[in-house]
């Protein structure tokens, strides 16, 4: 009867390995009872069992942890919490408002320059060559101011001079842009005794002619006093060229062309308008 009970305690550890440890420890416990306090297992023996048993019982806990399905971390893209409180805050969109900086026309604008009171332009005189060369002369005259050497035929060519000589303001214009770069003659005509207006306006455009080292070509008629009381008459019409100023434009130097002896002189702005009464200039 020891020797089955002995046996059976020997082999059930090895049955019960299959559920748990807890389960051999029992069997182990059950075996001692059963036996007796002799006949139960030595230590030796038990030792023995647990390492037999061991890399089975590994296996077991192997196989159960296997059946234990732990979920991976579901992705908040994936599965969004339907809690409020899980929800992410977004965080607070900043917006930078735009500024744009307009600049004050009147403090960007570079003023232009302020023209001298006085100017006289550098030129190379030269007397007209026929009595009814002063329309070519005049205007060789002011392109030479500006650095432009022209022959008086070459240009009464341009101009359509005859001895009836040059027809109007409006040609020695013409030819002035055909030969000076960037178009810079405009002309003014005047239809009878100038207004104040117009006087003004021929100031203006000499003083700005002149700082831009550009003579006008005026053409007169009638007669004219200078400053220094020399009389010019020209009852046909003549063509002069006016090659600076003084005064801020209120005198005018004059370049003529009709005597060598009396190559230029000042008049005012106010004779060289009604000078040029019913006629042109080119500026």
């Amino acid at each position: 009867m020891k020797r089955q009970l002995r046996r059976l305690g020997a082999q059930r550890p090895y049955r019960m390995v299959v559920g748990s440890a807890a389960v051999l420890v029992l069997a182990a416990g059950g075996t001692a009872l059963a036996a007796g306090v002799d006949d139960a297992p030595t230590d030796q023996q038990r030792a023995t069992a647990v390492a037999e048993t061991a890399p089975r019982l590994d296996d077991v806990a192997s196989r159960a942890q296997a059946r234990v399905a732990v979920p991976a971390p579901a992705s908040p893209s994936a599965t969004p919490s339907t809690s409020p409180s899980a929800s992410p805050t977004p965080a607070p969109r900043v917006t930078r408002a735009k500024t744009r900086a307009t600049a004050d026309p009147d403090l960007t604008r570079k003023a232009a320059p302020k023209p001298p009171s006085s100017k006289v332009l550098r030129y190379d005189y030269q007397a007209q060559i026929t009595y009814y060369y002063c329309g070519p002369a005049a205007v060789r005259n002011a392109l030479s101011a500006a650095g432009i050497e022209r022959g008086q035929d070459d240009l009464a060519a341009q101009l359509g001079t005859t001895e009836m000589g040059t027809n109007s303001a409006e040609d020695t214009t013409r030819v002035l842009n055909a030969v000076v770069k960037g178009d810079p003659y405009r002309t003014r005509m005047f239809a009878g005794t100038p207004s104040d207006a117009q006087i003004e306006r021929l100031r203006a455009d000499v003083v700005a002619a002149v700082t831009d080292k550009r003579a006008v070509v005026a053409n007169v008629a009638g007669d004219a006093t200078d400053l220094d009381g020399g009389w010019h008459s020209f009852p046909g019409g003549h063509y002069v060229a006016a090659v600076g100023y003084r005064d801020n434009g209120r005198t005018v130097r004059i370049a003529d062309s009709a005597d060598p002896s009396l190559p230029a002189y000042w008049v005012s702005v106010t004779t060289l308008a009604n000078w040029i009464a019913t006629r042109g200039y080119s500026a």
